[in-house]
């Protein structure tokens, strides 16, 4: 029996008495994903990117290991959220127009404490003022720096389009605004290098490619090590108490946390290792979270049916942001069909195996978007179900 033939063979005991869809996290394959998080960091705290988790009971989880210190959210809402319910630092990685949430967060001494929000524009802080509504407290902010690469003076760029803020001058500028502003207290600075952190270098099948990508992160990450320690430097000229400087993610952490400007680490999808985190060659994780849909049809020699499945993953649309059929090994989509929104048709020889009723387990591209499907993680530990925790969807909580 190979391993994942075994693991396939616990999970169906696990769940045996559940009904599919069903998702679970293998706990023991999350612990260490989690532990290699840690080593990967090299001493530095790693940060929760909840949107990656998106379960409260498997953030607490990790924050009670060594080696993790706060959440790193992606709404406002949640944050006020995770605030109230106890997380006590809570960075918002991105700038939010929720006037209403604001309005909260400057009028409550214990929310304003514990969240940090994030701008890269002074009008940003002009919504914020506005929207206090008489709150007094003062507003933690961190900064966030533009991490892409621009080759050929600008016209080529690798990187997602976040802040507008480069240069060393540009981010000293708007931090001057922000300590000269009253109700305002600068505590952080971001910079997320997705084009590193998130893009893998080791894609199967594709070794052109996977040396184009190599060579690209080699560049961006000389370039960015040299540019982020400029502005962090100039950043302290203006608030000499910065209390942290974030950076990194699952895909850059050991190279991220090298960096002396560096003070701690974001990191999430590693904690799941989704399909997209299985193509790098720096590290490997452990896939922990899975989710089944049941077999309804049998329509042919080497083809089963099941039930949903049409799971797609956020960005560029294409074939890498599907689920993939996982257990039993060796099952495919069909090209006519792909993954559909009430029903999947799936091929290959294990289809002749399959009764109607059994569980097909598939991976998610992407980590924290499987729970917007699911309201239940069931935990497995061997092949028990040792809980059944809610996700955010499951708390009635759907923040984007």
């Amino acid at each position: 029996m190979t391993p994942r033939a075994a693991d396939r063979a616990r999970y169906d005991r696990a769940t045996a008495s559940l009904d599919a869809p069903v998702a679970l996290v293998d706990l023991e394959a999350f612990d260490a994903n989690a532990a290699d998080l840690v080593r990967r960091a090299g001493g530095k705290p790693v940060r929760v990117a909840s949107k990656s988790v998106r379960c409260r009971a498997l953030i607490e989880r990790v924050l009670a290991r060594d080696g993790f210190a706060g959440v790193m959210s992606f709404t406002l809402a949640e944050s006020l959220w995770l605030a109230r319910a106890g997380i006590e630092d809570v960075l918002l990685a991105y700038p939010s127009a929720d006037r209403a949430g604001y309005g909260e967060l400057a009028g409550d001494a214990k929310l304003a404490a514990a969240v940090t929000v994030m701008v890269d524009d002074v009008a940003q802080l002009d919504l914020i003022d506005a929207a206090r509504a008489g709150g007094t407290e003062e507003v933690r902010v961190c900064l966030e720096l533009d991490t892409s690469l621009h080759l050929l003076g600008g016209r080529v760029r690798f990187g997602a389009r976040r802040s507008p803020l480069r240069e060393p001058a540009e981010l000293a500028e708007l931090a001057r605004s922000v300590v000269r502003r009253p109700g305002f207290r600068l505590v952080g600075l971001m910079a997320y290098e997705g084009h590193v952190a998130g893009v893998g270098d080791a894609v199967a099948g594709r070794p052109l490619r996977s040396r184009a990508v190599r060579l690209m992160q080699s560049a961006a990450r000389r370039e960015l090590a040299a540019r982020r320690a400029a502005v962090v430097r100039a950043v302290r000229a203006v608030a000499p108490d910065l209390e942290f400087v974030n950076g990194g993610g699952t895909g850059s952490v050991q190279h991220t946390a090298a960096e002396d400007a560096v003070t701690e680490i974001a990191a999430g999808s590693g904690l799941f290792q989704p399909r997209l985190f299985d193509n790098y060659s720096s590290f490997s994780g452990r896939p922990a979270a899975l989710f089944a849909l049941p077999v309804v049809r049998r329509p042919g020699v080497g083809a089963v049916t099941v039930l949903g499945g049409g799971y797609p993953a956020s960005g560029v649309a294409g074939a890498d942001r599907l689920p993939v059929p996982y257990l039993p090994e060796g099952l495919r989509y069909d090209p006519q069909e792909g993954a559909g929104e009430v029903q999947t048709p799936l091929l290959g020889s294990p289809a002749d195996d399959l009764r109607i009723g059994d569980k097909v387990w598939f991976r998610h591209a992407k980590a924290g978007e499987l729970c917007e499907r699911f309201d239940t993680l069931h935990l497995v530990e061997g092949d028990r179900v040792t809980a059944a925790v809610p996700t955010y969807r499951g708390e009635g909580r759907t923040f984007l």
